[in-house]
Formats: structure tokens, sequence, C-alpha cells
């Protein structure tokens, strides 16, 4: 189409046309495109209502429906032509509807403003990616819960300021990040639910003096309710904001493991060993398996955020109701919602095919007197010391340790009694580390029981 017949869109006043430089700061079609399956969905709900309500006749509002259908077969083909002229891809499809059907496709626009349009779409494509991201997140659950049920039992260290701590299970370690993920599948699905009401109806920003139907167009759009303020719902990317601060928090989660994951997969750890399906090798050192895909996960964090400050920063010195800076919301949250959606399923691709190298991390997790802790509570236990007591005198059998070069449960019972007389040789019982786990029966403790109630309940959660 021509600047000529394009400008006629928009009256007299803009007979002249832009430059190229407003033309090319105006356009958004370079990159929302990518709603056009939503605009076409909108469009085709409007029509069937404006026929409903009797604002256009039965025989206009089909030829714009099926002409609609045309146009979104020609994108998904890739025969479409999208103009920079034309601006956007709503203006897009409305004219290559006019090509197709005349004189109808100018009624598709009535009692509707570009404004509540691109509210609509906006909504339904942020709408998709929540369920997009909902599908891979339980995914990812679902392989970490397999690595959980694998390794229940078996032994590692935990960690506190990297340095060791306690021994703790792999299977404990694994439903850590079940839990973190939980969380964020409860918050998308929270705001799912909250963004499910639909702008359509209001136009512009005071609504319409014609007789249309919203209860009517939300409930074909899948939404819960049209939205209640008119200036509210063209005003509002409450919606594309809560998206990013949910994809932000999952992607930090994401972000934790895989830094996890290529430490763990050193030379110094040994934990575990990535598949090459996630890994890539050196163009100069043939003994390297370098763990890329958990890097790039590790990555993608500061694109999300990034998204989630520049849309804030957009939003946050905006009058009501609409302003064109808005056309800013939506290139960030694209690129977000991809690099989120390719992070979760590179993630559970590597949970999936990963190996943990089960000796290595019982050998870990007898390091560095990790059971320490678990001396000390026998001390209370078995003696009545009070814990500072106990704390202690494990302090100093620490330390003799570390002077003999060995680790507690290798130190004698008559090295014990010289720091302590009332130790007894029952002391030894607590000092392997899969005792040390075994004992942790505590409500979401590292008991191997414990692991695998929270496997079974996740599991049921998850269906």
């Amino acid at each position: 189409m021509s600047d000529k017949s394009s400008n006629q869109m928009w009256g007299g006043r803009f007979a002249a046309g832009p430059d190229a430089i407003m033309e090319a700061i105006n356009a958004s079609i370079g990159y929302d495109q990518r709603m056009a399956a939503q605009d076409i969905a909108g469009s085709r709900a409007h029509a069937a209502m404006l026929a409903a309500t009797g604002i256009v006749s039965d025989s206009d509002a089909a030829a714009i429906r099926e002409g609609l259908l045309t146009v979104l077969s020609e994108i998904e083909g890739g025969t479409f032509e999208f103009s920079t002229a034309l601006e956007d891809i709503h203006m897009n499809v409305e004219a290559r509807l006019k090509d197709l059907i005349g004189e109808p496709a100018g009624r598709l626009h009535t009692a509707r403003s570009r404004n509540d349009q691109v509210a609509t779409d906006f909504k339904l494509w942020v709408r998709d990616q929540m369920d997009a991201a909902i599908s891979g997140i339980e995914a990812l659950m679902r392989a970490l819960l397999g690595q959980a049920e694998a390794g229940a039992d078996w032994v590692m260290p935990g960690f506190t300021h990297l340095q060791v701590a306690q021994p703790v299970t792999w299977g404990h370690h694994m439903m850590a990040y079940v839990e973190m993920l939980g969380r964020d599948l409860s918050r998308f699905r929270d705001a799912r639910a909250r963004m499910n009401e639909s702008p359509l109806g209001a136009a512009a920003l005071a609504g319409t003096s014609f007789p249309i139907n919203r209860h009517m167009t939300a409930e074909a759009l899948g939404f819960d309710r049209p939205a209640a303020n008119s200036l509210d719902a063209v005003a509002d990317r409450d919606f594309a904001l809560e998206f990013l601060s949910c994809a932000s928090i999952c992607a930090m989660h994401l972000s934790r493991f895989a830094e996890e994951l290529v430490i763990w997969s050193s030379a110094q750890f040994r934990f575990v060993k990535m598949s090459d399906k996630w890994s890539t090798g050196s163009s100069i050192m043939p003994q390297k398996r370098n763990p890329d895909a958990a890097e790039l996960i590790r990555a993608k964090i500061g694109r999300i955020f990034g998204a989630n400050v520049a849309l804030m920063t957009v939003m946050k010195g905006l009058p009501l109701a609409y302003s064109k800076d808005m056309q800013e919301d939506k290139e960030q949250v694209f690129d977000a919602a991809d690099n989120l959606m390719l992070a979760l399923a590179a993630m559970a691709g590597m949970v999936g095919d990963m190996t943990a190298n089960r000796p290595a991390l019982a050998e870990a997790a007898g390091s560095g007197f990790s059971t320490a802790t678990d001396l000390a509570d026998w001390l209370v236990r078995a003696l009545n010391l009070p814990f500072r007591d106990a704390h202690h005198v494990t302090g100093s059998l620490v330390a003799l340790a570390e002077g003999k070069g060995c680790d507690l449960p290798e130190l004698s019972l008559d090295d014990m009694q010289a720091v302590h007389a009332g130790i007894t040789a029952a002391v030894f019982d607590v000092l392997g580390v899969d005792n040390s786990v075994a004992s942790r029966v505590s409500y979401g403790g590292t008991a191997p029981v414990q692991v695998r109630a929270q496997i079974t309940r996740w599991k049921e959660v998850l269906g």
C-alpha cells in the first residue's frame, strides 16, 4: 500500500505523511507483528459482538471474520507483506482486510480504539507466555523430582558460604530447587489470574456510546470479566510488569542452579557429569568439557532483569491514560519471554541428562568436619551440656583433629576424653555422614524419609 493510501486512514491533517525519521521512530511493526494471532482473535471477537448487538450487519461481520482468517493464514504462511508505513500490526491487518473484502473492513473499528486494541492484544500475548512459563516450570520440576528420587539417600556436603557445613542428601538438594520453582509456579498462576480482565471496549480512554457488550467479547477471548474502568484498562501494563517480575525471580533461581552446575561439573568438585548434549569442547584443550548451557542460562538473568527495569522506567512517569511511550512495552517483554522459555527448556534438558557422581559426593560429604554439629548435639543430649559449652568442646575437638591431619571420626576415644572426660564410645554412632543425614528427621529435613515424603507430595501437586 502506498504512503498516500495509508495516510488516508488518518484523514487530511496527516496527508503530507511523516518523514523517514518520524516513520522509523513511530513504527512498531518490526516487532509487534508477533501479536498477529492475538490481534486477529480480538478483532474476530469484536466483529461478532458488533453483529450480535446490531451495530454492524451480520453479513458485514461474517465477511470481516472470514477475511481475518485469510489474513492470518497469509501471515502464518509467510506471504503477508508488512509495511512500516502502516506503523503497527493493527493497521497492517486492517489494510490487508480492506484489500480482501472492501468497504465492510472499515466497520471493524467501530466502538474500538487502537488503545484498547493493543492492550487486549498484548494481554492475550502475555497470557500465552504465562501459560508457557507454567508448563516449562512444571517440566523442570519433574526433572528435578526424578533426580531427587534416584538420590534420596545419597550423601553430599551441604554448604554455607560455599564452605562445607553439614551433610545433606542429593535428593534434599534437588528438592530445594523444586520448592523454589514451586513458588515461581504460584507467582505465575497468581499473576495470570489477576491479569485476566479484558480491556476491549474501553476504546480510547472513556468507553463508547455504542451499545456494545463487553462481557461477550471478554468471554470469547477467555477473560474472566471486562476491566471495570476504561481509563485504567488502556493505561494498565501491570500484567506485563508482573510477568517480568515473575520471570526475573524464576530466572534468578535458574541462575543459582546454573552456578552450582558450573562449580559441580569442574574437575575440582566432580559432583556431576553433564551430558555431551549440554556441554562443549575447547578449540585448543582436548580435555575440556565446558558447561556452556549452564553458563548461558546464568547470563540470561541480565537480559530479563534489564527488561523488568526498562519497563518500570517507561511506566513510572506516565499520566493517564495512553501515551506513545507505552509502545516501548513490547520488545523488552518479547525478549525476556524468549530467554526465559529457552532457559527453562535448557535447564530441564540438563537436569534430565546429568549424572551425579555418588562416590565423589560421599567423599566430599565427610570432609571439612561436616559432622561437628552432630557431635555438639550429641554432647547436649547424652551429657546434658548447655549448647554453648558443647559448641566449645566441639571446637576444641575440631582443632585437635586439624592438628592431627584427620577428621572427627578418626580421632580416638582417648583423644576425645582428653578434651572432655564424659565422652563415651557412643559418640561414634553420630559421626558418620549417613547417620547424620538419617537423624535429621524434622519436617523438611534432609533425612531420606523426609525427602521421599516431599517427593510424594510434589508428585501429587503436579499430577
